[in-house]
């Protein structure tokens, strides 16, 4: 009897370091490579703190701060931090602006590739610790910016190896390059980035327009488009957009458009 009851309690054991070490093995299995493991998801997902920390110990995981982990053998990827901010953290960040439209191919005309990728985050002060005082694999340059009525406006899906997250659209990246001029993003360089687009599709744009909430940006986008006479801009009812009053001076002792009420360089009036 006491064999029989030390043979069961040695069957549990083994049974119970066996379902231990296939819930590892679904996790490192499942997480594409480089994702950043956020601990508190890792609870709802079934993976109590206890086991996490014994995760910890045994070499599987690897903590990058309070409450954030990788696998261990994964490097600090910049794509692997967004995608558990977004999927896991449901914090509203993305890779957008000028990062966006190279990320698209977009912007390899231009030949000048920027060092750094750009992040829009609604409220820049929420991103926590483990994000801002790690060094990932890009530099980053971060606006606090809310562009559009629906946060989810201008965003498409982007694939980057393992991992799946969402960026600017075409048509948002360029208002984000719009909404930075001209102090923080070259009205020139916005103009260039503008003549690239000529596939984009009317009624995304015009969604978006109506959705943007900055005049300024909306009157630059449409003053561009017309200017270099894209195809889609006969398509965009510009009656049913909010382009506001009152003139808007983006250069000093520059040119006046009447038509848009903008003041800008010479060369681009």
């Amino acid at each position: 009897m006491f064999y029989l009851c030390g043979l069961i309690n040695t069957i549990g054991m083994v049974t119970g370091r066996e379902i231990k070490k296939s819930k590892i093995n679904r996790l490192i299995q499942s997480a594409p490579r480089g994702l950043v493991l956020l601990s508190s998801w890792l609870v709802s997902e079934g993976y109590p703190y206890e086991l996490q920390q014994r995760y910890r110990t045994t070499g599987w995981l690897k903590s990058i701060g309070r409450g954030a982990m990788i696998k261990s053998g994964d490097s600090l990827a910049l794509s692997g931090a967004i995608t558990a901010l977004q999927k896991q953290e449901n914090l509203n960040i993305h890779i957008g602006g000028r990062s966006a439209l190279e990320l698209l191919g977009l912007a390899h005309y231009l030949q000048i590739y920027s060092a750094e990728i750009t992040l829009f985050v609604e409220n820049k002060s929420s991103l926590p610790l483990w994000f801002i005082n790690n060094q990932w694999d890009w530099k980053t340059r971060i606006y606090s910016l809310s562009l559009f009525k629906d946060s989810q406006s201008g965003l498409t899906d982007y694939q980057d190896g393992e991992l799946s997250m969402k960026i600017s659209n075409a048509a948002g990246a360029m208002m984000e390059c719009l909404s930075l001029c001209p102090h923080q993003f070259p009205l020139t360089e916005a103009y260039e980035l503008m003549e690239g687009l000529a596939t984009l599709r009317p009624a995304q744009i015009q969604t978006l327009l109506e959705q943007c909430k900055s005049v300024k940006v909306k009157r630059l986008f449409l003053y561009f488009a017309e200017r270099i006479g894209h195809k889609w801009f006969n398509y965009i009812d510009a009656g049913a957009i909010d382009l506001g009053s009152g003139i808007r001076s983006l250069f000093n002792e520059g040119a006046f458009v009447s038509k848009y009420q903008l003041i800008l360089p010479k060369e681009l009036a």
